[in-house]
């Protein structure tokens, strides 16, 4: 945002994410808008110098009722994009249904749940001083989750020590033969 830009890096480390850094940088001192656009590109490079990410994530944009806010908005998200990209980091867009739903389950969650839910599943103690890190985290943590998609349903679906074996019902032969009793006989 233009008022308070949250960020989040995570590393993985032996196929699980850890948080390496998390925090918001306050643009509302500044009141000219293209100082607050450079102070954004800035923080970005900064942190893709320091961490060199190998992805980036960031909120899609969504719409409003506030014209003004949705363009100084989409000017603040093309700088960090811009940022991102001038690196050759590929970039990738969430909307904010997903990343709710991809941490919690549940894509009308409340920034707290979301909160929580990071906190157990990163093992945070900590609470961040607003919800502008902790929204970049989650964000981070959507796109850790999708880029691991088929791992992750792979994992949660095999027993420990054991390989997957279930098999995907996807047909009505499959279905009739588990189900005979279903079957109507003329």
């Amino acid at each position: 945002g233009t008022q308070v830009m949250g960020f989040a890096v995570l590393a993985i480390q032996q196929g699980k994410p850890h948080l390496v850094e998390m925090g918001a940088v306050k643009l509302t001192k500044e009141k000219d808008i293209y100082a607050r656009l450079e102070t954004i590109h800035r923080t970005i490079t900064g942190l893709v110098k320091t961490h060199q990410p190998h992805l980036f994530a960031i909120e899609a944009p969504f719409f409003g009722k506030n014209i003004q806010s949705m363009l100084k908005l989409g000017r603040a998200q093309g700088v960090s994009i811009a940022a991102a990209m001038q690196t050759g980091i590929p970039v990738t867009e969430y909307a904010p249904k997903k990343i709710k739903q991809s941490i919690t389950g549940n894509g009308n969650a409340d920034k707290d749940q979301v909160w929580k839910m990071l906190q157990h599943l990163l093992g945070l103690d900590t609470k961040p001083a607003g919800y502008d890190s902790s929204d970049a985290l989650a964000i981070a943590y959507c796109h850790y989750l999708q880029q691991n998609k088929t791992l992750v349903a792979a994992v949660s679906n095999a027993s420990p020590g054991k390989p997957n074996t279930k098999k995907k019902k996807n047909s009505w032969e499959d279905f009739l033969s588990a189900h005979p009793e279903r079957l109507k006989k003329p």
